[in-house]
């Protein structure tokens, strides 16, 4: 499906009467008979018993669906399961290839028939994607991106769990966040699904080809450049290591070496100061074909991937060269640091049983100062802080009590969460004497605010300084 067809050529219609007619592949069978009656491949009557045809389908459906308890079901439902009949109908006539053959398979056949056969291909597509996934899973990346692992560990296996291939097969009834280089969302249910693990699997397979280290730290200086923490943002890790590798090529470098060092960058630079629109697209497309050969990709679906991702980042080029703004494309090897001291650790992270008695313990207390005093003995993990925090077991100064026993590191860390968007997407200044939040989330976030408004300019000043030296990967709640 999708990209996959279009690189077959299967999309677009150019035959016979049915000429240059692009049919709706999620509509498939009910464009085929509007086109097919329009140019008088089918008739009226024709068309009408394929209707009838249809219904007893349904009728037929809706008894199975309803175990025989009943024929009465809401129109909502009833239009679910029509929309299911059509998929599996959509999916046998789709696989014929050529329309005028679907039109006269139609012709000469019950439509029982075509909904039988579609609904076996249906299952067998099913088949075909649970193997797919299995070798997806076999060889997931190992990072530490939470769309990538929540979609791998979570969002597919409770779609093949729930998929209903009779009375639900046109519905993609997962949560898939982790977004793809090139995807086609106008696909649906297990056709998208498996669409979807065979781009996930070049992209799998692709990174693999590079060293998991150097990848690692490449979403590191990713989240570094962006302002953000890589860990919780959506974004596509092929793209990120295809154009690092493509700019490696365009260095001077091998393309298995995807860390960029500044004089790399200079050069790159140099490379796109005076050029036009075309020659940068010439030059990318260039770089890809020496990437594909060194890597000795012969897999035509892969190539033809990977060459559509070289296109993409060629017209994103043309509008950074344009801005200057090539620096935003390209992300370079950070200098390592020392990280500051804090006494956040994550390896105290506390059990679950353990957490609750503490609120328990503390919810009992009558006074504040021994609230604090339980929590800043037995806390000692971020992910701790944060879930207390969120019980809401502190009143009004409590949580100003609780904010002075922090150093300025604790502090910056706490700014980081807190203004999260707020530094995404730009600065913030603490020295201003009322910074403000767009949206405030929670108490604790809004007393946060109001305690850091409160303090001396002089320990904004530390503080801010702490925000920007800590990298979002260094604030571990696990």
């Amino acid at each position: 499906m999708g990209l996959e067809k279009q690189h077959n050529d299967l999309l677009l219609v150019k035959q016979k009467k049915i000429n240059n007619i692009q049919l709706l592949r999620n509509q498939y069978t009910i464009s085929l008979l509007n086109v097919g009656l329009r140019e008088g491949l089918l008739n009226s009557q024709e068309m009408y018993e394929v209707q009838i045809q249809l219904m007893q389908i349904l009728k037929e459906s809706i008894r199975r669906y309803t175990r025989e308890e009943s024929s009465s079901i809401s129109s909502d439902v009833a239009e679910e399961i029509l929309t299911s009949i059509l998929y599996a109908v959509d999916a046998f006539l789709f696989q014929l290839g050529d329309p005028e053959n679907a039109i006269n398979f139609v012709k000469k056949n019950n439509m029982e028939i075509t909904y039988e056969q579609g609904v076996k291909i249906v299952k067998d597509c099913l088949e075909e994607t649970r193997a797919l996934f299995k070798e997806i899973r076999n060889n997931k990346l190992d990072v530490a991106v939470d769309s990538y692992n929540i979609t791998i560990d979570e969002s597919i296996p409770l779609f093949l769990k729930k998929y209903e291939v009779v009375f639900d097969a046109h519905n993609t009834m997962a949560s898939i966040d982790y977004p793809l280089a090139i995807d086609d969302m106008t696909i649906q249910g297990v056709y998208y699904l498996k669409q979807y693990l065979t781009y996930l699997k070049i992209e799998t397979e692709f990174c693999q080809m590079f060293n998991q280290d150097d990848l690692r730290d490449l979403l590191v200086n990713y989240g570094r450049m962006c302002g953000f923490d890589y860990r919780i943002e959506l974004f596509n890790i092929f793209e990120l290591v295809l154009n690092n590798a493509v700019f490696s090529v365009l260095s001077g470098e091998l393309p298995s070496r995807i860390r960029i060092s500044v004089q790399q960058y200079k050069e790159i630079k140099n490379l796109f100061s005076n050029i036009s629109d075309s020659q940068i697209q010439l030059i990318i497309l260039e770089a890809v074909e020496k990437l594909l050969h060194h890597f000795n990709i012969s897999d035509s679906l892969m190539s033809y991937y990977i060459k559509q991702c070289g296109i993409n980042l060629a017209k994103r080029l043309k509008s950074v060269v344009k801005h200057n703004r090539l620096q935003t494309v390209v992300i370079l090897e950070q200098e390592l640091k020392t990280p500051p001291l804090t006494t956040f650790n994550a390896s105290d992270r506390m059990s679950d049983h353990r957490f609750r008695l503490l609120i328990e313990k503390i919810m009992n207390c009558e006074k504040s100062v021994d609230k604090i005093d339980i929590i800043r003995t037995n806390f000692h993990s971020l992910h701790d802080y944060i879930d207390i925090l969120n019980t809401d077991c502190l009143l009004n100064d409590e949580y100003e009590e609780l904010f002075k026993t922090f150093g300025d590191v604790e502090l910056a860390i706490l700014t980081k969460i807190v203004f999260y968007e707020e530094l995404r997407n730009n600065s913030i200044y603490l020295s201003s004497p009322n910074i403000r939040k767009r949206e405030i989330e929670s108490e604790w976030q809004d007393q946060f605010i109001k305690f850091i408004n409160k303090i001396h300019p002089s320990r904004k000043s530390v503080i801010q300084q702490y925000v920007y030296e800590i990298d979002y990967e260094e604030i571990s709640f696990y």
